[in-house]
């Protein structure tokens, strides 16, 4: 029998969304932890699929994310259920929380823990916290907030921080956590790996191999476009249509696009800070995930 996945919650997820979610042959799932290249892979699929750089519908819209209380499961099944495409489905939530099924694929992005860190700092700051207490029916807090420490501080907090990797995914161990169960199922068929690192370095390379492992079939002729439609900048100018933002929690969707590059987590770090992430990585992780992750 199937394993029963686990059930991921917090404030405004619920990986137990999936259950039942009726999947059909040639769906890809895309895990990933927040600010880890959700949205880049998002857009790369749908590229691959409709094989046109104009998308029919906004982003989130075409690809919504399932786990999400904000937006009403019943609208999201619904939306799939009329897609007649390929379907390209978005998760936060680890592999061993989503149902496997082996006419999926499952994409899993990864992203050097620290510079995800960074990105997640500054999108915190760009939430409408009002908003989304709104429509997940929280209540208003009793007292306003601290304001934020400054990056290198709130960083090597982070870094430092034990906390249980399934109630705080964003956390480093609960980066680990889920990269480390997507590790261990690397050689099956229907497991992508695909690191942040590799799309900013080739994207075209990495955006070949992606249709390969789908069997996504592209004519030569539209290459050039798609993979110039699925780079930062040009990601960046669409913000509007392309922000996981389908019910106006962000304040700013070009500021969701901040930097999208590599190496900042480490440079906010001196020379003990750095050495104690090793550590702490260390702890969490096998080392051959760590010489691919780390790289």
């Amino acid at each position: 029998m199937p394993e029963t996945p686990y059930r991921y919650r917090s404030s405004d997820e619920d990986s137990a969304r999936w259950l039942g979610f009726p999947f059909r042959d040639g769906d890809i799932v895309i895990s990933t932890r927040s600010k880890s290249g959700t949205t880049w892979m998002q857009m790369i699929c749908a590229l691959l699929v409709l094989g046109t750089p104009e998308l029919p519908a906004p982003l989130p819209v075409l690809s919504p994310w399932l786990d999400w209380l904000v937006e009403p499961r019943e609208e999201v099944f619904r939306r799939l259920a009329a897609q007649p495409h390929r379907r390209f489905i978005k998760t936060h939530t680890p592999l061993d929380g989503v149902p496997v099924d082996p006419r999926v694929t499952y994409v899993v992005v990864a992203r050097h823990p620290l510079d995800m860190a960074v990105s997640l700092y500054h999108q915190a700051r760009n939430l409408d916290r009002a908003r989304m207490r709104e429509l997940t029916g929280q209540p208003a807090p009793t007292q306003p907030p601290k304001p934020p420490a400054p990056v290198e501080q709130w960083l090597s907090r982070w870094v430092d921080q034990e906390v249980d990797p399934r109630a705080e995914l964003d956390s480093l161990p609960g980066v680990m956590w889920h990269l480390r169960d997507a590790w261990a199922r690397r050689h099956e068929p229907n497991v992508v790996l695909v690191h942040y690192a590799d799309l900013l370095s080739d994207l075209d390379a990495q955006m070949r191999r992606l249709a390969d492992r789908c069997g996504l079939t592209v004519p030569d002729e539209r290459w050039p476009d798609l993979v110039e439609a699925a780079t930062f900048t040009r990601m960046r100018e669409r913000a509007e249509r392309l922000a996981p933002d389908p019910a106006g929690v962000l304040k700013d969707r070009k500021a969701f696009f901040r930097a999208g590059r590599s190496g900042q987590g480490r440079e906010l770090l001196d020379a003990a800070g750095r050495a104690r992430y090793q550590d702490r990585a260390a702890a969490l992780a096998p080392p051959d995930l760590l010489a691919w992750l780390n790289r």
